[in-house]
């Protein structure tokens, strides 16, 4: 007979368990779930053509800035994840990638790259060299909209003449 007890005790507890878990967490007390937020990564840079002297030129860098200069962050994990996504720089050489599909990567898994030059006579890659990437420095978070973004630095690429009697 205690036995019996014993299970009718057990089938009412789980009974009442099973219905407090079927219902929202706050009828146990706690605060609903928030929505989950929505984050995204942004990465910016510039890009230089050293030794020309076009519009914006910088004395202190002996380059100017390279509008039109394409560039990329691609991050792998392991052998075969691997993302890429790309962009162009603006009138000030400046460049700015932003990617939500991104952030499920660590900083440290990403490098940004130059791809081409949109100057022929500054075309060649020099720091980094061709197909050297530079790794991303965090520098914020940045609120946008119902958001939030982990903004990265990487710095200056620097293109130069394949022809070192051009652009003095």
């Amino acid at each position: 007979m205690a036995v019996l007890a014993k299970c009718i005790l057990v089938f009412s507890l789980s009974a009442v368990l099973l219905s407090l878990l079927g219902t929202s967490a706050s009828a146990v007390g706690l605060p609903p779930p928030q929505s989950p937020v929505n984050f995204s990564i942004g990465v910016q840079g510039m890009v230089w053509c050293r030794t020309c002297r076009y519009s914006g030129y910088n004395a202190d860098m002996e380059a100017s800035p390279l509008q039109g200069a394409v560039v990329y962050l691609q991050c792998r994990h392991g052998p075969r994840r691997l993302k890429r996504v790309g962009g162009v720089t603006g009138q000030g050489g400046y460049f700015i990638i932003q990617s939500s599909q991104m952030a499920s990567f660590t900083s440290k898994e990403c490098k940004v790259y130059v791809e081409s030059s949109s100057s022929a006579v500054c075309s060649l890659a020099d720091q980094p060299a061709a197909g050297k990437g530079l790794p991303l420095k965090f520098e914020s978070f940045v609120k946008q909209g119902d958001g939030l973004q982990a903004l990265y630095s990487v710095g200056n690429f620097m293109f130069r003449p394949s022809d070192p009697n051009k652009c003095y």
